[in-house]
């Protein structure tokens, strides 16, 4: 039962293709080894039928050839057209005329090799007649060892040939298979390569039903329905994000208003410090809900140093109040990705900001661009530990839940963008202390180029 459990999962062949040709493969084995033996066995039945019918047709002939006499006796009058058939010097076709006791009448054979029971070579047919109520039996054979060569040949040879033949037909027949089973499945490859472009930020692809195999229709069109109440999941989830953040928005503008008034201190202070932690947070929430409904025209194209200088700049001033210092490094020539500009700038002030942060006072951030589309972000803070590589990079992942100046959106919000561009981000400590992190972006393809 084991085995033939396994052989049901088929767990060797995981292409559905790869499966149909071992079959097929299997099957040709089989065709091609019993089909040439049965054919064998057809022609040479046929071959033997003929053989009875002939001899049965000269053993009718003979008995034509016996006439019964006025007194009861028989006579036997063969032609010279057919003795010289029967002859010794030919040596081929016999025959032998028995009555109903089995004595021996007449006979194309010597007396005395008559009596003599005939060599398993021999092969014949029979046929009775009566002459005056009495039955005669006329017996005629054919000796195998003479046997007419081109029937001999065709019979010896007819396997080997047909071998030969069948086996090329054979695995003709399994090519134009496999050409017309992937011509079959062309539609399901092209059903793949839309579903492998759905994801959170497009939503909207369905998988096509034109073309589709009947049997298979079923299945897409479950697919495209589970599509339909995922989509509609996610645009409550986005919408309610986004309502979420513009509804709070407000009541932190009136409430920072309304704590100005308030006379100058510590208190006033703290207030507004916690205020403008939550109005980031809810800016950063009107950041994900716009990544999560971004769609990037294949098209687009960003200057990586451009956005890099942009980022520095804005930065700065964060940087100077808290006695630390950023730095824009790498190329000085632009370098163009595939990607929207404002997204990136948000991704990589996401990873400035981090940096600032959790680096050392007087030292400084560096912000490198390369000419290969990657930006580098290096600081002198504690590291990262392995273990939170990438726990680093979900949304509302503290390592302090104690803090409260962030909510763990930034670095996801980076690892969005990077998703959305088909880009990488990774994170690795450096040999003199801090962390670096690395975004790779694809360019943009020279112009003029392929």
């Amino acid at each position: 039962m084991a085995a033939a459990g396994s052989w049901g999962r088929s767990p060797t062949f995981k292409s559905l293709i790869s499966r149909i040709v071992f079959m097929h493969i299997v099957a040709v084995a089989v065709v091609a080894i019993f089909l040439p033996l049965v054919l064998f066995w057809l022609l040479n039945s046929e071959v033997n039928q003929l053989h009875r019918a002939a001899m049965r047709a000269q053993a009718e002939v003979l008995a034509e050839r016996i006439v019964a006499q006025a007194d009861g006796t028989l006579t036997f009058n063969l032609p010279d057209s057919l003795r010289g058939l029967y002859s010794d010097a030919y040596g081929r076709y016999q025959y032998d005329i028995r009555d109903v006791e089995g004595r021996l009448l007449f006979s194309s054979r010597p007396r005395s090799s008559a009596a003599a029971p005939p060599p398993e070579t021999i092969s014949g047919a029979a046929v009775t007649r009566l002459f005056d109520g009495k039955p005669v039996r006329i017996q005629v054979a054919e000796d195998l060892s003479h046997r007419d060569v081109i029937i001999d040949d065709i019979i010896s040879n007819f396997f080997r040939k047909v071998g030969w033949i069948t086996i090329p037909v054979l695995l003709v027949l399994l090519a134009a298979d496999i050409i017309i089973f992937r011509r079959a499945l062309a539609p399901l490859w092209k059903a793949s390569e839309q579903a492998s472009n759905i994801g959170p930020a497009r939503t909207d692809i369905r998988l096509p039903t034109e073309q589709i195999p009947r049997e298979i229709v079923p299945l897409v069109t479950a697919v495209n329905e589970a599509l339909d109440r995922l989509e509609g999941g996610f645009r409550v989830q986005r919408q309610f994000t986004a309502d979420a953040a513009h509804q709070l928005r407000t009541p932190l503008a009136i409430l920072r208003t309304r704590i100005e008034t308030l006379g100058d201190g510590a208190a006033k202070q703290a207030l507004l410090a916690d205020i403008e932690g939550m109005s980031r947070i809810v800016a950063q929430l009107l950041e994900i809900a716009e990544l999560d409904t971004l769609v990037l025209d294949p098209g687009e194209t960003a200057d990586l140093r451009a956005v890099c200088t942009d980022v520095v700049g804005t930065i700065a001033p964060f940087a100077i109040a808290q006695h630390k210092d950023i730095a824009l490094k790498g190329s000085d020539s632009p370098v163009m990705i595939h990607g929207n500009a404002e997204m990136l700038q948000r991704a990589i002030f996401n990873l400035a900001e981090n940096a600032i942060k959790f680096t050392a006072k007087d030292t400084s951030v560096d912000v490198e661009v390369g000419e290969d589309g990657v930006v580098r972000v290096r600081d002198c803070g504690p590291g990262i530990a392995e273990a939170e590589r990438e726990l680093i990079f979900q949304r509302f992942w503290r390592r302090d839940r104690q803090r409260s100046d962030g909510a763990g959106l930034g670095l996801s919000i980076v690892r969005g963008v990077a998703d959305d561009h088909a880009a990488t981000v990774a994170v690795e400590n450096l040999p003199g202390g801090g962390a670096e992190f690395t975004l790779r972006f694809r360019l943009a393809d020279a112009p003029g180029g392929v």
